[in-house]
């Protein structure tokens, strides 16, 4: 079994080890490497950081053209492996892999088609939800399913913590679904299109807290943006970052954003469109993150201040 995995970011690099402990990865393939930080330093993704470790070939072609396809029919792989990849496939680079494409997906399909799954669950509240590994399609994440597992979302969770967790678990389940393709035991069954929601690609706007929505989803949106766009608004003149807060049933007093006052032991109490919320972690723009206790401690006037 010959593999060529398609991935980026760190979520990919758990199941691109556990794949090459068990197959033949023999080529990687991801995006270019990327200017970062303010000296614009090129980097390479973490998907290409773990292939080259390994000793996998990796390709970084900035488009998918028909030249680029010969230097994959010279691997001749079997399948493709592929998760935040971040470009689409055309049915004609898919026709390269004689068992075709699978890919890793972070909701419970059809639910969240698009490239934001885990943020837009959070965005939305939700309880639950999972690691879908499907077949790839043309059509955006509507190939069949090849296995789907559930897990619960926590109170505390985020787009980060969440992330991380279906890195790990992900890693396992795509080795069982390969080995059942090579096998050919796998079992799929088609998604229900009725039931198909879709998701949009997060903008760095979309972090910019409105304090007259209501308090779930200010919450919501702190947890579904940290660790990107992050929930944004001003102190004054200045940008603030909110990472954490908390429910509170203290009434609303005063205007969406007037943060009310200071507990030692819940945060800083903020107004928002139907009620108030304890903020327990704050980052005030070029500053690194702080607790409730030591913001209180190194920023004046904070308290009676209008957020926004």
């Amino acid at each position: 079994m010959r593999i060529v995995f398609a991935g980026t970011p760190e979520i990919g690099v758990p199941s691109l080890e556990s794949l090459a402990n068990e197959f033949n990865v023999c080529g990687v393939l991801t995006n270019p490497d990327r200017e970062k930080g303010r000296k614009k330093i090129l980097q390479p993704s973490a998907v290409k950081e773990k292939a080259l470790e390994l000793g996998i070939k990796v390709f970084q072609p900035e488009k998918l053209t028909s030249e680029f396809y010969n230097e994959i029919i010279e691997l001749k792989p079997d399948l493709l492996v592929c998760i935040a990849y971040g470009k689409i496939f055309k049915p004609e680079f898919l026709n390269l892999f004689p068992l075709g494409g699978v890919n890793i997906h972070p909701s419970l399909l059809p639910i969240y088609r698009g490239p934001s799954p885990i943020s837009e669950a959070l965005l939305n509240g939700d309880k639950e939800s999972g690691i879908s590994i499907q077949r790839l399609a043309q059509k955006m994440d509507s190939g069949n399913i090849l296995h789907q597992s559930k897990f619960i979302i926590s109170d505390s969770d985020t787009t980060g913590t969440l992330t991380a967790k279906i890195a790990i678990d992900a890693a396992p389940l795509i080795c069982d679904v390969v080995r059942n393709i090579k096998n050919n035991t796998v079992t799929e069954f088609t998604q229900d299109e009725s039931k198909a929601t879709f998701c949009k690609l997060i903008k760095k706007e979309d972090g910019r807290i409105n304090w007259n929505s209501s308090s779930k989803n200010i919450i919501n949106e702190i947890r579904a943006y940290n660790p990107w766009p992050l929930a944004q608004t001003e102190f004054g003149d200045k940008g603030l970052n909110i990472l954490e807060a908390t429910y509170s049933d203290i009434e609303k007093d005063g205007v969406p954003g007037l943060v009310r006052e200071y507990s030692k032991n819940s945060g800083f109490l903020v107004n928002t469109g139907d009620g108030t919320i304890w903020i327990t972690m704050l980052q005030l723009q070029s500053k690194k993150a702080l607790d409730f206790k030591s913001f209180n401690n190194g920023v004046k006037d904070f308290i009676n201040s209008v957020l926004g």
